[in-house]
């Protein structure tokens, strides 16, 4: 008796899970060290973003003559005459391009993802899982191989050069992603629901916008964010579907590189106000984000 009840603790210590060196070091440490860390490797991250606006508050010449990091002590360098000179020209137009190509894109992506996944995840149709994979495969598809022939279709029907050019190619290339997060999402809605829905004779497009839809808001949202900062920053389908009247921020920047320079003046100004609405954008979404990142994967 005595005998088993002094080998039953070092069993249970046996069988319990050894803790790893990190793990034993975050345990000593505590979380209070761990997130100062955290916080100290993020400020980390940042520095380069914060060199990019002193850069672009300051002159061609002081950047050129000084480090961005000389500003703690020469405060009175700081202007703001890049900016006035970058909205003074073509900078202002290029933003409104990006808009009308970011924003349409976004919606359409949405719109036509969300009921595409629907139908995939909960109506059933002769070829519908056969379809499913030929959307799953198109992911494995690259931009490239489309740019030569879509350029040639576009300049048949009249639309090369044009927003409405850009926003469809975006909105061909985004759809794949877009509906296979969505499904996966979708698939993890309580059956029950759809069913209640179908017994109180709802149609399913009364369904999809009153149950479906609403319930997918974080994957919804997460979608919105990825497909926007794509959009927003994208250059390559710019540069070859966009001519100079409709392009966008990044391609006007692009065109501010000078031969034998690097034309900061122009370049940090400009790329410290295309990040301004993706910020704002993701910062109102941030808590969708992770639960859009993992959208699918635990039923």
């Amino acid at each position: 008796m005595t005998t088993a009840t002094a080998t039953a603790p070092a069993q249970s210590h046996a069988g319990a899970p050894r803790r790893n060196l990190a793990g034993r070091i975050v345990d000593r440490l505590g979380s209070g060290v761990v997130q100062v860390v955290m916080i100290l490797l993020g400020l980390f991250w940042l520095v380069p973003t914060l060199g990019l606006l002193v850069v672009s508050l300051r002159t061609t010449e002081v950047n050129n003559a000084e480090g961005w990091w000389t500003i703690f002590t020469k405060p009175a360098e700081i202007t703001i005459a890049n900016y006035a000179d970058l909205l003074a020209g073509g900078f202002g137009a290029s933003f409104w391009n990006t808009v009308a190509i970011t924003v349409p894109t976004t919606i359409l992506v949405i719109g036509i993802a969300a009921m595409a996944a629907y139908a995939f995840a909960w109506m059933e149709f002769p070829g519908r899982d056969l379809l499913f994979l030929v959307v799953v495969g198109l992911l494995i598809v690259p931009i490239q191989i489309a740019l030569i022939p879509v350029a040639a279709l576009y300049g048949q029907v009249g639309i090369f050069g044009s927003i409405p050019g850009v926003v469809l190619f975006h909105v061909a290339f985004g759809l794949p992603f877009a509906i296979f997060l969505l499904r996966n999402f979708f698939i993890g809605i309580p059956a029950s629901l759809l069913e209640a829905a179908r017994m109180d004779g709802a149609p399913e497009w009364r369904i999809f916008v009153s149950v479906v839809f609403p319930l997918g808001k974080p994957a919804i949202a997460s979608l919105g964010i990825f497909q926007f900062l794509w959009v927003w920053n994208d250059m390559l389908i710019a540069l070859v579907y966009a001519n100079p009247a409709n392009q966008p921020m990044t391609k006007y920047l692009q065109s501010q590189m000078r031969q034998f320079g690097t034309n900061m003046d122009i370049l940090s100004s400009g790329a410290f106000l295309s990040l301004i609405i993706p910020l704002v954008l993701f910062f109102a979404f941030q808590r969708y984000f992770v639960q859009g990142m993992m959208a699918g994967s635990v039923k």
